[in-house]
């Protein structure tokens, strides 16, 4: 556990980077802090390991208040990621990897030993080990960093926008792995961002700050979404926290549609004759959807040759049968057949359901919860 109790950051020019701060990161989760530029994010996360020096008000890590450990004792207990990963440019992958083992006196081939599990861990091949940084991509170099920030096994770990300087497609990958990495070491993670969906997708409890490092709100992810303590958090988490909400809501048991199917290798004429308003879903030997066949004003005796995976439209997305509203309602939105494609959890095809009744079961599960929120009220006021 880690605890803010009263800290603040003032330079000597007078700017106060971070304001009073109340805050408490618990054992074994994520704690995000989020906000704007110059909110005191990344002064707050350093002045954990003490890299800045609060000038004022205490940090504890568990029982021991951090200003009574000397600053190289208390980092070695602390795993440490930053944008660009930081890696040793003249060091091959292995030997990033095994810095601080190799720091605190550990036997070289018993850090390599751990260097190349951790590899594993984080879903690297272990023949990059002999590589130099300079040889792997962004998100690979990452992932590095995460395995050296582990090497040492320490209970804490601090990330600094870790995954801000990776495209799109790569930080979406690496915020899935480490979500499963998470899931599997249970560390007590600090993790900062400017990004709200990063916050909200990776966060146990989300802190946003304002300018001036002033905690705004500490809260879950849902809390945050559903009940944003003033303006300046509803402002900040955006408009469609509506339906970023639904995330968070599980989808229950949705009125699936037995869909259609056919195989790749059919014969297109006869792909045709399974078509429904002119759409007919595509799946692989084992039932894994593959895309939509378009087949909609096209004369049957003009359709030759096999489903082929070049022809298929794969724009929707999948969701999970106990997955969430906000999956099931984009599945069927981004679906050019209108209908959204529901899967278990090997990918196979369940069904399909319309959004028309993924926002029926919205509006069902909002008139409960204003049924409730009304009882409780009234119950209150007795």
């Amino acid at each position: 556990m880690i605890r803010f109790e009263a800290v603040s950051k003032i330079y000597p020019d007078g700017t106060v980077a971070v304001d009073h701060l109340d805050l408490e990161a618990p054992s074994g989760q994520i704690t995000v802090l989020v906000g704007p530029s110059g909110c005191g994010k990344t002064t707050s996360l350093r002045m954990i390991n003490r890299m800045i020096e609060p000038t004022s008000g205490r940090i504890w890590l568990d029982d021991r208040d951090t200003a009574t450990v000397p600053p190289a004792q208390l980092r070695r207990g602390i795993g440490y990621v930053i944008q660009h990963a930081g890696l040793f440019p003249h060091r091959t992958i292995v030997d990033n990897i095994a810095t601080v083992p190799f720091l605190l006196g550990q036997d070289k081939h018993a850090a390599r030993r751990r260097a190349m599990d951790l590899l594993e861990q984080v879903g690297l091949p272990a023949s990059f080990a002999k590589r130099y940084p300079a040889q792997l991509s962004g998100g690979q170099q990452q992932r590095v960093g995460v395995a050296r920030a582990l090497a040492a096994d320490p209970p804490v770990m601090l990330m600094d926008e870790p995954f801000s300087a990776v495209d799109p497609v790569v930080r979406a990958q690496l915020q899935d792995e480490f979500l499963r990495l998470q899931h599997d070491i249970g560390k007590t993670i600090v993790f900062v961002t400017h990004d709200i969906d990063e916050a909200i997708k990776l966060g146990d409890r989300v802190a946003v700050l304002r300018i001036g490092g002033k905690l705004a709100q500490l809260a879950s992810p849902a809390e945050l979404l559903s009940r944003p303590a003033d303006t300046f958090v509803a402002g900040f988490v955006g408009r469609d926290r509506g339906y970023r909400a639904l995330g968070f809501t599980a989808a229950g048991s949705l009125p699936l549609r037995q869909e259609a199917t056919v195989p790749l290798g059919l014969d297109l004429s006869e792909a045709a004759r399974q078509a429904e308003d002119g759409w007919v879903l595509v799946v692989d030997d084992e039932n894994r959807p593959q895309g939509w066949l378009a087949l909609s004003g096209v004369a049957q005796e003009t359709l030759h040759g096999p489903v082929t995976p070049d022809l298929l439209n794969l724009g929707g997305t999948l969701a999970t049968v106990d997955g969430t509203l906000r999956a099931a309602l984009d599945a069927a939105l981004s679906s050019p057949s209108g209908r959204g494609v529901v899967v278990d959890a090997d990918e196979r095809f369940l069904g399909t359901v319309s959004a028309s009744q993924v926002l029926a079961r919205i509006e069902e599960q909002a008139s409960t919860a204003r049924t409730a929120r009304s009882t409780l009220a009234v119950g209150s006021e007795a």
